[in-house]
Parts: C-alpha cells; structure tokens; sequence
C-alpha cells in the first residue's frame, strides 16, 4: 500500500463519508456495527456495508453525528407552574428481548426522572423527511403507573436511570450500540488521563442549539485522578460549566482531540465515556466543575432493565 499525504487522505475521506451517507439515506434503517473502536454503516435491508476500503484503513463514522442525533430534551411541566428539564440518549438494549419487548433504551440522571411527578414526560423527537428537512415532533412518553410508581429502572447506587421504549422509525436508527459505553478495559486500553479533553451533549437551561432541537455541543477537560478502578473511584471531573438540563448528557471521547504524540498502531478511541450528573457546589457557589459516573455503569443499569423485561 503506498502512502498517501494528508490533503489527499483528507479528501479520500470526505469522499468515502459521503458515499457512506448517501447509502444510508436510500437505503435506511441504520445498523452500528457492535464495536467499542469503528462504527460501521451496514444497512438492514440488504446487508450492504457502507465501510469504505479505498484505503489502507476504515472510514470511522463520526460519533458526534450519531450522538447528536441519538439525544433529546426530556422536560416536564411541574403543578407550580416551572419546568423540569434534563437530557436523555437512545441506547440499545444489551441483548435481544423475547417478543415484543422493546429493543431500546432512554438513559438519563435518575435525579431527573425523580423530579419529573407526573405519569407522562414530553420528549423532543426529531425526524429527517425525504427532502432532507428536519422535523421537531414532541410526544409524550409514560414514565410512571396509575399509582405513581416509576417505570424506569435505577442504579442501585449511581444516579443513572434508563427506561425502555419504542422509539419512532427513523429515530431508532441512531442508538447508540450497548458495546460502545466504554468500561474500564476501554479507559486502560486508550490511557485515559487528566487533561484529556472529552465532548459533552445536552440542552443547558432547557436550551436547545437550534427550533429542530438539537442538543448543544460542548467540551472540557478531565480534571481529576486517577480515572479507575470505577469501583473506588465511580466518577470523575470535567472541567466546564454545568447547567439545570445538562443532566444525563452523554459524555464522550474521541481520539482526534486528544492529539497525543506518536503513533503505535492502536485502534482509535470513539466511545461513550459516561454520563454527566451533576455539577460540583460548595457553599452555595459553583464551580464550573462538572461529575461525569462511568459508562460501566451505565451498562449495569440497562442490564438490570433488560432483566426486568425478561420478566414481563
């Protein structure tokens, strides 16, 4: 394989990632491959990989995108008039259900589903029609019983909640794949550490990036240490500001960022880094610090869903 430069890998990928999308817009229904380095575009229908080959390594499917895609703004209408709000992602469910089970999961803070006292939320769909113009289709989605009970499963000690759903045709094509919640191999493999910068998605103060509702991009640094065991050390720090709606963000690495010196050949790092809780307060003042708990957990929190749906 001969070496290519920069300029011509750059445009060779831009090539590819179109030839990618315009696959995956005329034959639809999104598949991510199971991987916790590539994402693969495979359509459902024929089988037929979009991954490009031109070269001497894969095209990676931006994370971003399919993240960005993925999240949604969660709000609620409280009886004294203010409004919850906080954010949620489509996960896929960690193994496949017995019939009509729903394969799909909405993760968020469980400190937003506490807070949210009414049977039904709203949650802020978008759908893309044939001309490529974007849609903004709230609907409500039950998160409690008659009598109040919730309908989500909970972290037994992390406030992480999920709960499963049926989510619209054109939206389920975006989940983000169970393997790619990053565990600690994951951290250990990539040498995670302090000063890394990582992307975080949500919807601060209820605010949407545009009237589609589309979550808002931001960035911070890892500002703590060490990063694992997840077992002492469940969560960790990024330096950036928190806001009421950040909550149950996504927060996540790619590789591109981190501009580490040198190349060893290891896979890129794209994965789901863990999930943003809260914001760090002391005597009433904020710190611009933000707490992120592991994906790990998160993993065992759908875990625990996709037990109680075997149940059912």
């Amino acid at each position: 394989m001969f070496e290519k430069s920069d300029v011509v890998w750059d445009f060779a990928q831009l090539a590819c990632h179109r030839l990618a999308m315009w696959k995956v817009r005329h034959f639809h229904r999104l598949v991510i491959a199971k991987s916790p380095q590539a994402f693969s575009l495979t359509t459902r229908r024929n089988s037929l990989s979009a991954t490009c080959m031109m070269i001497d390594r894969p095209i990676l499917m931006d994370l971003t995108l399919a993240l960005m895609r993925a999240t949604f703004k969660l709000d609620q209408v409280q009886d004294d008039g203010l409004t919850t709000v906080g954010t949620g992602w489509l996960v896929t469910m960690p193994a496949a259900t017995a019939g009509h089970a729903p394969q799909f999961a909405l993760v968020t803070a469980g400190h937003v589903l506490d807070r949210m006292a009414k049977p039904h939320m709203m949650i802020h769909w978008r759908r893309e029609d044939g001309t490529g113009r974007w849609h903004r289709e709230p609907a409500p989605l039950q998160i409690r019983n008659d009598d109040a009970s919730p309908l989500w499963v909970r972290h037994p000690e992390r406030d992480i909640a999920a709960i499963a759903l049926h989510p619209p045709d054109p939206v389920r094509d975006w989940a983000v794949g169970f393997d790619h919640l990053a565990d600690e191999a994951s951290f250990q493999a990539h040498d995670v550490q302090p000063g890394d910068e990582m992307l975080v998605l949500g919807y601060p103060r209820g605010l949407s990036a545009n009237e589609i509702g589309f979550p808002i991009l931001r960035s911070g640094r890892v500002a703590s240490y060490p990063l694992w065991p997840s077992a002492d050390f469940p969560s960790f720090l990024m330096d950036f500001a928190v806001f009421a709606g950040n909550s149950g963000g996504p927060v996540y690495l790619i590789d591109a960022l981190r501009k580490k010196p040198g190349g060893d050949g290891k896979p890129q790092a794209a994965f789901v880094a863990g999930l943003l809780a809260q914001q760090v307060v002391m005597t009433d003042e904020r710190l611009e610090i933000g707490i992120v708990l592991h994906a790990s957990f998160i993993r065992q929190c759908l875990r625990l869903l996709a037990a109680r749906q075997a149940e059912v």
